[in-house]
């Protein structure tokens, strides 16, 4: 889950944050938290003890150990222009107000969008 921060992201935000959007999703849907380090996770401990979810932290230059982060956070990131468009299609438009990042099938959710699988799962557990 990717959560909005609008007022920074020091440590307490973040748990709090943390907090609201994993106390929306089924209990089968949120049994461990797994985090690259940072220090905006200082507060883990309070959110464990609040929520009863434990947090795991990664090691340091294992990148195999978040590759599910990774991944989201590449395709969370702003993609550029000449990605998605035909050479000579690069003429003025207007920009949207906010872009939405691109989420794409992902084989590992047997090609479903990140946010249709989760919908599945959220039917599931009713």
């Amino acid at each position: 889950m990717l959560l909005h921060l609008p007022d920074g992201r020091d440590a307490h935000r973040v748990e709090q944050a943390m907090r609201r959007a994993i106390t929306a999703l089924p209990a089968e849907l949120a049994r461990t938290i797994t985090w690259d380090q940072g220090i905006e996770m200082t507060c883990h401990a309070d959110f464990t003890i609040a929520t009863g979810i434990p947090v795991y932290f990664c090691d340091p230059h294992a990148p195999w150990q978040r590759g599910s982060n990774e991944n989201t956070y590449r395709a969370a990131a702003p993609v550029p222009a000449q990605r998605h468009r035909p050479v000579g299609a690069f003429r003025r438009r207007p920009r949207p107000h906010r872009r939405q990042p691109q989420r794409p099938p992902r084989k590992t959710l047997e090609f479903m969008k990140p946010s249709e699988k989760l919908a599945e799962l959220l039917a599931h557990t009713g």
